[in-house]
């Protein structure tokens, strides 16, 4: 299996491309120039597109991606009715979400041929919309709308229209700030960030009452820590074994263990990293991490180790200015 990293440094509007090796190191394949601050990115289900949200002209961005290296090939765009904070795909490569913060809003783009060709539906009045994740069944989008502690739930109809679900929402606790989602492999459970309160919620996706219900909060902060609270990122291994969340004003990632049927987390250590890591992404093996440096200019390669999923640093590497979006592929 090879993988690509790809990291998206908004100042110097750049995204540079990244082998990963086996060993654990990285060797730069390619840096290329975006027209505009790049920010989201993520991969196309079937591997053969990257797609990127861009400001201040509101815009989704597709790359093809070279099969041999990773290479981007720019290739299509789109608009976008409100600034992408947040860029997803539903499983099937059909449509694209972007959650824009700053609009309160989320919009669903259609995909033709992998490439984005029109918004075909836009949800407003989601205050502090900071994330759009479908459920592992491709039904249903999870919205966090940070400003309003809660998330919205809609189900994904066939033309990519989103129809609230009844109840149309699920609630934190108040001053926590949803911002985005990791769903267990086994599609049981789901784990939120909250920004907030630094705090790691777990959701029955559907309990023996057929409801959706909270089951447990962490604290993902270290013993002791009373500055401001900043979470940002949340990702888990493939073998749902391993959940991360990082902190940016700590500069701290939290390493959880995950229960065997991934009901219950257990806080097992925290990693400093980069200074103010604003993204990060666990590799499709689940044998490394990489974290960016919002502040520090530079990415993180750290190795997964040993049954507490504690993290070694292997390298750091300079990219663009203000790195804030890692996403990984493998081919």
């Amino acid at each position: 299996m090879k993988q690509t990293v790809y990291t998206a440094s908004p100042e110097s509007q750049q995204i540079h491309v990244w082998g990963l090796n086996p060993e654990g190191t990285l060797t730069l394949i390619q840096v290329v120039d975006v027209p505009g601050q790049v920010q989201p990115m993520v991969v196309s289900p079937d591997k053969r597109y990257l797609y990127v949200g861009v400001r201040p002209e509101f815009r989704v961005l597709a790359w093809r991606i070279a099969p041999d290296n990773g290479a981007l090939t720019f290739a299509a765009e789109a608009p976008l009715p409100g600034s992408p904070t947040h860029i997803s795909t539903d499983h099937s490569g059909r449509f694209i979400f972007s959650a824009s913060y700053n609009a309160g809003s989320v919009s669903v783009v259609r995909l033709q041929d992998g490439l984005p060709v029109e918004t075909v539906d836009v949800v407003e009045g989601l205050e502090g919309c900071h994330s759009a994740n479908i459920s592992p069944d491709n039904r249903t989008l999870w919205v966090p709308t940070l400003k309003q502690d809660r998330i919205c739930l809609f189900t994904l109809s066939n033309d990519g229209k989103l129809v609230a679900q009844t109840p149309e929402d699920v609630k934190t606790v108040e001053g926590a700030g949803p911002r985005h989602m990791a769903f267990h492999p086994n599609h049981q459970y789901a784990y939120c960030v909250n920004e907030l309160n630094s705090s790691v919620d777990v959701w029955d996706l559907r309990n023996a009452h057929d409801q959706i219900e909270c089951i447990q909060t962490l604290d993902m902060m270290p013993a002791g820590f009373a500055d401001t609270r900043w979470a940002a990122d949340i990702h888990i291994t493939p073998d749902g074994r391993h959940l991360y969340a990082c902190d940016r004003t700590a500069s701290t990632i939290t390493i959880f263990s995950i229960s065997e049927d991934g009901s219950i987390l257990a806080v097992e250590g925290h990693q400093p990293t980069e200074t103010q890591p604003r993204g990060f992404n666990v590799d499709h093996s689940g044998k490394y991490l990489v974290a960016a440096g919002q502040k520090s200019h530079h990415i993180a390669l750290y190795e997964i180790q040993g049954q507490q999923g504690l993290l070694e640093e292997k390298g750091r590497y300079a990219v663009g200015q203000g790195p804030m979006w890692v996403v990984i592929n493998a081919f």
